[in-house]
């Protein structure tokens, strides 16, 4: 198992999915533990010089000028994580929960947040036995920090809240009484240093790098599918034409449209069929599907800056000095995420469209609702109302929640981010995206049918043969949810980029280009 040291090692999408999936182990080495106890004990000297620092000495939010003595400090931090467990609503997912603590501990391990080594280390022992802390979705405005989410986050150390364990949701105490394990006592400025930050929009944003990244290469795959089922043009992809207008994603997926139409039969038999050019959802996929890789890159970058940084407040550099500042705000990437949260949308937006151009029946060969006894059978219809819906929905979440700020904490934090609420809304486009996919996935493979006996290029055959390997052809009516269910499995499982890039090794096809690098997750 590869190793990663949290505070030394620089953080990606792909690293911190493999720690939370178990195949990195999380470590702290020497130089950081160091890096840590210095840092608490220049939270000590500044005590016992009488410095007034916020968040140490001092109340929180409006209470700042509010003076805390010596022997309430502790007090004040145990008391922050309690009275900041606001969070409502459903439990995020466990692995995003998963995400936050590697998030935190990773930033802590930089050595400007004045905690103890022992909490640390606690955190890093709830990540490596799964001792997963649930926590809520609402409350987190996306500053001063998520201070709502990583409340509940961290209310385990000290004893309350609930987590998961053992596959099962239970009370902190549980674990503890099982684990021999006592409580962490919180001294001067841990409490804040765990609950401000941006962890929790953070991880959000991390899964959906991480998901869309998926479904872009899905939604070429599919893409490629559905102009082999209308018999299009594949001239829109030369390179030569990406040349002249030269974004990266165009270019990109371009490359990958030629390699997954490679030595196509289709694409060979209407070679001079007359046809001046495709509808915009065949003709456009290098322009719309590259413009939102161009946003996946563009976030990702920031989104790599963002998981190597103290975001806490303050941050303690030595003895002497202990900057208050506003490294807690979430603008940074609450804006990326409203950007990267219309990117995807726009796969969906074209996919529908794909979907209903295989529907029509305007192509020589293909039925129109893609089934010959269209009557006593209502075909692939109804598919595309549910396609259709799920755009609008996407529609609807792509207001920027990032546009909005309501001031907080009686005006201390009088603009916030929402970043909260625009990294949750991100994931939620994507998984209706997931779904777009799978629909347009069950009817690019119908098509694809009508197409025999000719062949397609051996990616494309390969994945039509393993989509075939779980969904039949329909030739009469049936309940399409079971399929569109089925192939939401290959799409959201990755497996069918899986055997398309098996499939180009193979066959000594590139299907990446010289691109690759810039579009991958590590």
């Amino acid at each position: 198992m590869s190793e990663f040291y949290a505070g030394i090692d620089v953080l990606t999408t792909q690293k911190l999915v493999d720690i939370c999936e178990g195949n990195t182990h999380l470590k702290l080495s020497r130089q950081a533990n160091n890096a840590v106890e210095q840092s608490a004990d220049y939270v000590e000297q500044i005590i016992e010089a009488g410095d007034l620092v916020y968040g140490v000495n001092t109340g929180f939010g409006p209470l700042c000028n509010t003076v805390i003595s010596r022997e309430h400090t502790e007090k004040l931090q145990d008391n922050i994580l309690r009275s900041h467990s606001v969070g409502v609503g459903n439990p995020i997912d466990p692995m995003t929960s998963k995400a936050m603590m590697v998030l935190k501990a990773h930033a802590l391990a930089m050595g400007y947040s004045g905690i103890q080594a022992s909490t640390l280390k606690r955190i890093l022992f709830f990540i490596r036995n799964d001792i997963i802390p649930v926590v809520p979705e609402q409350g987190s405005v996306g500053a001063s920090g998520d201070l709502a989410p990583l409340a509940h986050l961290f209310l385990p150390l000290i004893g309350l809240g609930e987590v998961y364990w053992k596959e099962q949701r239970v009370e902190t105490s549980k674990v503890y009484t099982e684990l021999c394990l006592q409580p962490i006592q919180l001294r001067a400025k841990e409490g804040l240093a765990l609950i401000n930050g941006t962890q929790f929009i953070t991880a959000h944003v991390a899964w959906g790098v991480y998901r869309l990244h998926q479904a872009l290469n899905t939604a070429d795959i599919i893409g490629a599918m559905s102009l082999e089922g209308v018999l299009g043009s594949t001239s829109p992809y030369l390179e030569k034409l990406h040349k002249v207008r030269p974004f990266n994603g165009s270019q990109f997926v371009a490359h990958r449209m030629r390699a997954l139409l490679n030595d196509s039969e289709m694409v060979q038999s209407h070679a001079d069929c007359g046809r001046v050019q495709d509808p915009y959802s065949i003709r456009c996929i290098p322009q719309v599907h590259g413009s939102s890789r161009n946003a996946w890159l563009h976030v990702k970058q920031m989104l790599d800056v963002e998981m190597n940084s103290v975001t806490d407040n303050p941050i303690i550099l030595s003895e002497k000095e202990a900057i208050s500042g506003g490294n807690f705000h979430g603008q940074p990437l609450a804006l990326p995420a409203d950007y990267l949260t219309l990117a995807a949308h726009e796969i969906g937006n074209i996919s529908d469209r794909r979907i209903y151009l295989l529907l029509e029946g305007g192509h020589e060969g293909l039925p129109i609702l893609l089934m010959n006894d269209i009557g006593l059978n209502s075909g692939f219809m109804i598919p595309q109302y549910t396609s259709a819906a799920l755009v609008t929905e996407n529609k609807a979440l792509c207001f920027p929640a990032s546009a909005d700020s309501i001031p907080t904490s009686l005006g201390q934090e009088d603009h916030v981010s929402m970043g909260s609420i625009s990294a949750r809304k991100l994931n939620q486009v994507i998984s209706n995206l997931e779904q777009i996919l799978a629909i347009e996935l069950v009817t690019a493979a119908q098509a694809f049918d009508f197409r025999r006996p000719m062949k397609s290029g051996p990616i494309l055959e390969a994945c039509h043969h393993y989509v075939r390997s779980f969904i039949d052809h329909a030739s009469n009516d049936r309940v399409f949810a079971k399929d569109i269910a089925k192939a939401h499995h290959l799409v959201n499982t990755y497996s069918l980029t899986e055997i398309a890039e098996e499939t180009a090794l193979l066959h000594n096809i590139d299907l990446n280009g010289s691109y690759d690098e810039l579009f991958n997750l590590s």
